[in-house]
C-alpha cells in the first residue's frame, strides 16, 4: 500500500459525512508506518475504543469505512474467535464484530453490515507472519503467503462491496 496523508484518509470515507470525516482521530504515526506490508490501514480510536476506522485501495479507488464495535462485551480467554479477512484466530477479545453503516441512502436510514475482524485490524501483519496474536494462531493453509495476501485482498473487497451497495 502507498503512504497515506491525513487529507487523503479524510477524504476517502464513504459511509459518514465530511465534518464527521474531519472529528476522526487519525494515526499519529503515519510516517513510521510499515506501508509495505499493509495491504489495508486500520485502526481503533483510543479516546473512543467502540470506534475503528480501516482504509484500503479498492478497484483503484481509496474507501475509507468508519467501523462500532459492541461496548460491554465480555469473553473468555479460553473462547477462540476467528477473523474473517484474515482468517487468523485469536483468543479473548481479538476478534471484535465490527459493523459499518452502509454509504449513501441505506446508511441514512439505519443499514449496517457486520463482520467478525481482528480488533487490533492488523490482517495485513498477521498473514505476513509480523505480528502474531496472543492467543490464537493462523489457519493452517497450503496457500503460499502470496495467495493469503490476494486471500485477505478479496476478503476485504467483498466487506467494501458490502458497504457501498
Amino acid at each position: 500500500m502507498d503512504p497515506l496523508s491525513d487529507q487523503l484518509i479524510r477524504a476517502s470515507f464513504v459511509n459518514c459525512s465530511k465534518g464527521e470525516a474531519n472529528r476522526i482521530r487519525t494515526p499519529r504515526d503515519l510516517d513510521q508506518l510499515p506501508w509495505e506490508d499493509l495491504d489495508f490501514l486500520g485502526w481503533r480510536d483510543p479516546g473512543a475504543p467502540d470506534r475503528g476506522y480501516l482504509v484500503a485501495p479498492v478497484d483503484g479507488r481509496l474507501i475509507g469505512v468508519t467501523l462500532r464495535a459492541p461496548v460491554g462485551l465480555r469473553r473468555t480467554l479460553t473462547k477462540t474467535n476467528l477473523c474473517s479477512l484474515c482468517l487468523t484466530s485469536h483468543g479473548g477479545t481479538g476478534v471484535a464484530l465490527l459493523s459499518a453503516r452502509r454509504a449513501g441512502a441505506a446508511g441514512r436510514e439505519g443499514n449496517t453490515v457486520g463482520t467478525y475482524v481482528c480488533a487490533d485490524l492488523s490482517c495485513s501483519l498477521y498473514v505476513r507472519g509480523r505480528k502474531r496474536p496472543t492467543f490464537g494462531e493462523r489457519v493452517p493453509t497450503t496457500l503460499s503467503e502470496e495467495e493469503q495476501i490476494l486471500q485477505l485482498q478479496v476478503n476485504l473487497a467483498d466487506f467494501v462491496a458490502q458497504v457501498l451497495a
